[in-house]
């Protein structure tokens, strides 16, 4: 028996919320992030500053994404909290 009454909620489809809108193109970039990180397994030299440190590429590239992923956190929080307040 379907409810037609004013205090029923329509449901949206899954791909169709606005939080899952958002959180695919995350997973998807994510994916295919970590499938290029881990399939570069070469030792490569890095030169941080003074020091040359040789490290496996796919360590290198995991620290290169994960300050990418804190950037964007840290972007978006500034920026949500930024918009969060309203001029009066």
């Amino acid at each position: 028996m379907a409810r037609t009454g004013p205090d029923h909620k329509t449901r949206q489809p899954f791909l169709a919320r606005p939080g899952v809108r958002r959180l695919v193109p995350f997973v998807l970039i994510t994916a295919v992030a970590l499938i290029f990180i881990f399939e570069n397994r070469s030792d490569v030299e890095i030169r941080l500053l003074v020091p040359i440190v040789t490290m496996p590429l796919w360590g290198a590239l995991l620290i290169a994404w994960a300050l990418g992923m804190l950037a964007c956190v840290f972007t978006v929080r500034r920026r949500s909290s930024r918009h969060s307040r309203q001029p009066r």
